[in-house]
């Protein structure tokens, strides 16, 4: 008994002088200014998407609005303009290893992401100040942007209520981030970097 305590706090301080990570583990939630009563009473419910990319897991945390009847894309969501991609707080990337967005290539972190929207071609752009509330989209904001994808808007086969991020499979060590909300879809590819 008297050997076992000295091994656990000689495994406890090594284990405490490890370096941290530099974003939040996936299993942590969703990083939010508000607390539990106000997350509970937005109407935009927070959520997020984890998928696999070989041995990491990439998250996705973003706010999900509802149409309830108005016309989202070109209306609410005004083509040509920056918008948040969701609702609240910005929607957030967490990556533990480099990545391929698109054409744009990462650093293992945590990265804002925001949309410009188009009747048929869509910017989804990669900032990285994330801990941020998500809107505005200023000069001040878009001085941390990475880079930016295009993506080709599809329309879906059924209207989307509440706006929808997942990450999916798409293809051999590839997902894909896949956005869809009233009748669009939009997606880009996401892969190891090399």
């Amino acid at each position: 008994m008297s050997l076992a305590i000295p091994l656990l706090l000689s495994g406890l301080l090594a284990a405490g002088s490890a370096t941290p990570p530099t974003h939040p583990p996936v299993d942590d939630p969703c990083g939010t200014r508000a607390t539990p009563a106000e997350l509970s009473s937005r109407a935009s419910a927070l959520d997020s998407t984890v998928a696999r990319l070989g041995d990491a897991a990439i998250k996705v945390c973003y706010s999900r609005p509802s149409a309830r009847g108005r016309v989202i894309m070109g209306g609410l969501v005004p083509f040509g303009e920056p918008w948040r991609l969701g609702a609240n707080e910005a929607t957030t990337l967490h990556v533990p290893v480099a990545i391929r967005f698109g054409d744009v290539t990462l650093k293992p972190g945590l990265y804002s992401l925001y949309a410009i929207p188009g009747p048929k071609t869509w910017q989804i752009v990669v900032n990285d100040s994330a801990t941020r509330w998500g809107i505005p989209i200023n000069a001040a904001v878009r001085a941390h942007d990475v880079g930016a994808v295009s993506a080709t808007s599809e329309r879906t086969a059924a209207p989307v209520e509440m706006l929808t991020l997942r990450l999916e499979p798409a293809g051999e060590g590839a997902l894909a981030l896949v956005t869809e909300w009233e009748q669009t879809r939009v997606k880009v590819t996401v892969r190891r970097s090399q």
